[in-house]
């Protein structure tokens, strides 16, 4: 069974790179012309000028969104079940996207590691959950844009 597992957990970890490098590899598309001022911007276009180096972070900041939400409202429990989830994907997305821009990589994986060791203290204290995920969340937020 645990063989099983471990197989299972090996090709989902191997798509996951295998698709992120796709992704990685694509060329880059010839420099777009700045809008002209008070032209309308589409979706896609305000989308790509919010992305960081590392890529898309979306993903991992709404789960950030919400683990801040569940310690506003002092549910720390359900926070630091929560947080496992922001854990798990960024650790199985590592691999596609720290070449990118490691030294981001590290700052925004360190913001990571101090919400996570907040909300699994041994007596997690609200304010120092808070202070880690509202840091955290900077952290985010300073990376967008970033080309």
């Amino acid at each position: 069974m645990r063989y099983f597992q471990n197989a299972v957990r090996h090709v989902a970890i191997v798509s996951s790179i295998f698709l992120l490098s796709i992704a990685a590899g694509c060329s880059k598309p010839a420099d777009k012309p700045k809008p002209a001022a008070g032209a309308v911007i589409s979706q896609a276009d305000a989308t790509q000028e919010s992305t960081s180096k590392l890529g898309d972070l979306s993903e991992f900041r709404s789960i950030a969104v919400d683990v801040a939400g569940r310690v506003d409202k002092n549910d720390l429990p359900s926070a630091k079940t929560r947080i496992k989830d922001l854990e798990s994907s960024w650790d199985s997305a590592e691999a596609g996207i720290k070449p990118r821009a490691a030294s981001d990589w590290h700052v925004l994986d360190k913001a990571i590691d101090r919400a996570l060791s907040a909300l699994r203290a041994s007596s997690p204290n609200q304010a120092d959950c808070k202070a880690a995920m509202d840091d955290l969340l900077k952290v985010f937020d300073s990376l967008q844009g970033k080309k």
